[in-house]
């Protein structure tokens, strides 16, 4: 990134808690948000709360952990008993088998207590001889299982085919979908959502001059806006971002409680900022009200941005901003509903900016995430 980028108390806050919060070092967060480790320093400096305030909340956090491993184990005995309970009474041989049709869903220690068997008994069985092609298979499934962990959760068979290559490891993607069949591994599936119905005239701000045309030549040539909501117990949280077209990026984005123009905006400035474009810019979006505000198109003129619109109640037209937003739900929050707007915030900024730019896969970048894809563009142009 560019010399002298602004970035708004919110994103360094974020920044922060990447580090402090989950536990990632300051070098790989600085690397994947393209900053310096110096200025993530004094980040921390700045943005940290105080000693005993952390001590405090590591020690609940350390408290809420050790509950909720007790309840897991509670619920993982529970289920157990209701799944294995025509087995009880068995032969020990087949409580192993039971063991190992289940040991990839619960630990092997809670299976061998809740059927009444020594755990060193049933390890004693399991090296009866298998076939060579079988300890492959489980070989391959271990990887094909920290390939997905690795993603998310939300890869699918062929982009884990793709990361066999990357690690210069073979195996056949036919052979990695019969081994994620087997072990029940799937890519995350989105939702069905209803379709609306809308009368009267319509009322256009701009022309749709995007058209549907999303395969763009460079950089900063057209960007894409749209907000969505996020469910907490506080209330909903809104989500505005701008993609930019060429790498299908997320350039800028903003959250608030309140779906208003000034969150639109934000999102716009955000993006303005972290970019800089030197020449005109498309930015496409729907026909909301905040999109079609006149405080919204007077910024838009500021940042010589010009403006296209969707048609009233034609998602297809913002067909990249829905798919993206789609992925978020799918991947990230699916069906979850955060207990607070800060909780939900922390999970949208890991989203984008720790995962989807610097490292999630994208079909349209030939597989490569959006920062890669990007960069190798201006390898090639600085190279001519």
């Amino acid at each position: 990134m560019g010399k002298g980028i602004r970035y708004s108390d919110e994103f360094k806050q974020e920044a922060v808690n990447q580090v402090a919060v989950h536990g990632y070092s300051v070098n790989d967060v600085a690397e994947r948000l393209g900053i310096s480790t110096k200025t993530l320093y004094g980040w921390l400096k700045k943005f940290s709360k105080p000693t005993k305030a952390r001590e405090e909340e590591q020690d609940l956090r350390a408290e809420n952990a050790r509950l909720k491993r007790e309840l897991k184990r509670v619920e993982q005995e529970r289920n157990l008993l209701k799944e294995g309970r025509g087995v009880l009474c068995r032969r020990v041989k087949e409580r192993y088998r039971f063991i190992k049709s289940r040991s990839s869903r619960y630990p092997v220690r809670v299976l061998c207590r809740t059927l009444d068997v020594h755990p060193s008994g049933y390890y004693d069985w399991l090296k009866s001889p298998v076939s060579k092609r079988e300890r492959e298979d489980q070989q391959l499934a271990q990887k094909i299982k920290q390939f997905w962990i690795e993603s998310g959760g939300f890869h699918g068979y062929r982009n884990i085919y793709m990361d066999f290559r990357d690690a210069n490891q073979y195996c056949g993607r036919d052979r990695i979908l019969r081994l994620m069949q087997k072990e029940g591994i799937r890519a995350q599936r989105g939702y069905n959502t209803p379709r609306g119905y809308y009368g009267g005239k319509t009322d256009i701000v701009a022309d749709n001059a995007l058209n549907r045309e999303f395969n763009v030549e460079h950089p900063n040539q057209w960007w894409v806006t749209d907000i969505t909501y996020i469910k907490t117990h506080e209330g909903f949280l809104f989500l505005a971002v701008v993609m930019d077209l060429f790498a299908r990026n997320i350039v800028g984005w903003s959250m608030s409680d309140r779906m208003t123009e000034d969150l639109a905006m934000q999102a716009i400035t955000a993006a303005y900022w972290r970019r800089k474009p030197q020449q005109q810019v498309s930015l496409h979006s729907d026909q909301g009200s905040q999109y079609s505000s006149r405080q919204f198109r007077k910024l838009l003129d500021a940042y010589n941005i010009k403006a296209s619109m969707s048609r009233r109640g034609n998602c297809h037209d913002n067909a990249v901003a829905e798919s993206f937003f789609s992925n978020l739900k799918k991947e990230k929050i699916r069906r979850r509903i955060y207990p607070n707007r800060a909780e939900a915030k922390q999970a949208v900024f890991h989203y984008i900016e720790m995962v989807y730019n610097p490292t999630r896969r994208h079909t349209k970048n030939d597989r490569v995430s959006p920062n890669n894809f990007e960069r190798e563009y201006f390898k090639r142009v600085e190279g001519v």
